[in-house]
């Protein structure tokens, strides 16, 4: 920054500054999203994984209930996992 007046240092700081600032907004606002996806979803995708482990060591499966229909969930062996 040789040769650069006190304004022009001004001007450059205040740009490195205001792209950091919006980074750390974008960052902020990922996050948000990560943990309205994970609230959202979290349930179903547990749910999935512990079907799926109880096939793989063969459990019988989990009884369905209606949170399970409305989920999606079906009562599948590995035999019959799709």
């Amino acid at each position: 920054m040789k040769g650069l007046t006190q304004t022009e240092k001004a001007v450059r700081r205040y740009i490195l500054g205001q792209g950091m600032t919006e980074y750390i907004i974008i960052v902020a606002l990922i996050a948000v999203a990560s943990i309205g996806a994970v609230s959202a979803f979290g349930g179903v995708i547990k749910d999935s994984f512990a079907g799926m482990s109880r096939a793989l060591i063969n459990e019988a499966p989990e009884p369905v209930t209606t949170q399970n229909i409305s989920a999606g969930a079906t009562n599948s062996t590995l035999g019959t996992f799709k």
